[in-house]
């Protein structure tokens, strides 16, 4: 897995000359829900909730551990990673490395929950791989997702689908972080049920709430008003 240029919808995100960077873990939450994306990383709110805090504990639990050697792996935890050409960064749980020297990268991303049909998670993981492939200069075919619920992994394959989806995911974030305005909650209703910002979002209130719509169309009249007036 390689970003190239040519034939990508994303030119525009990868010669885009911005100071600011979209942490890894953000584009979980982009992916998602992009309101809860503006509601952490614009407005700055947070809510802990269980499963927050759970997450939060396991996260710790790995990121204290420290690096060790099986055979011809050597297994590095917390890393640091960075790709300026994306404007991303972040930390990897675990990275596995193979071979002396190196020639194969392996990044584990450890989750609370359990296995999922949608790619949020995927896309934070293949972000992570981007970020190496530029540091190290390498290509990295696949990672692994290893969930608490179920006491496993996941393996994933950084396929061009999973590529395109996440170039699509950093390119939103950035966007969203531009426009610095937070959009309307989905109408997805589940995934309002599991969001630990339900109480602080008010999806119910704003799905109800037309005064953008109220103000928009009294714009749009006196503005046509006025063309007929000229």
């Amino acid at each position: 897995m390689m970003i190239s240029n040519e034939g990508s919808g994303h030119n525009n995100l990868l010669a885009e000359d911005s100071d600011r960077f979209v942490m890894l873990s953000a584009l979980q939450h982009y992916a998602y829900c992009p309101r809860q994306f503006a509601l952490i990383h614009i407005e700055q709110v947070w809510a802990e909730n269980f499963f927050t805090a759970h997450g939060n504990l396991l996260h710790e639990r790995v990121d204290s551990c420290e690096p060790e050697q099986r055979g011809n792996v050597r297994f590095e935890r917390g890393v640091a990673v960075i790709s300026h050409q994306l404007h991303i960064n972040g930390k990897l749980d675990l990275l596995e490395i193979e071979g002396r020297p190196p020639t194969k990268y392996f990044p584990v991303e450890y989750k609370r929950g359990k296995p999922k049909i949608e790619d949020w998670d995927k896309i934070q993981l293949c972000a992570q791989a981007l970020c190496l492939e530029e540091m190290r200069e390498i290509k990295i075919e696949e990672g692994a997702l290893w969930y608490w619920q179920v006491r496993k992994r996941e393996p994933v394959l950084f396929d061009e689908a999973l590529l395109e989806v996440t170039l699509a995911a950093i390119e939103g974030a950035h966007k969203l972080l531009e426009t610095g305005v937070t959009p309307s909650p989905t109408d997805n209703k589940k995934r309002c049920k599991a969001c630990s910002l339900v109480d602080l979002c008010e999806p119910d209130a704003f799905r109800h709430d037309r005064s953008g719509e109220y103000v928009a169309g009294i714009f749009s009249e006196l503005t046509e008003s006025d063309s007929n007036e000229n």
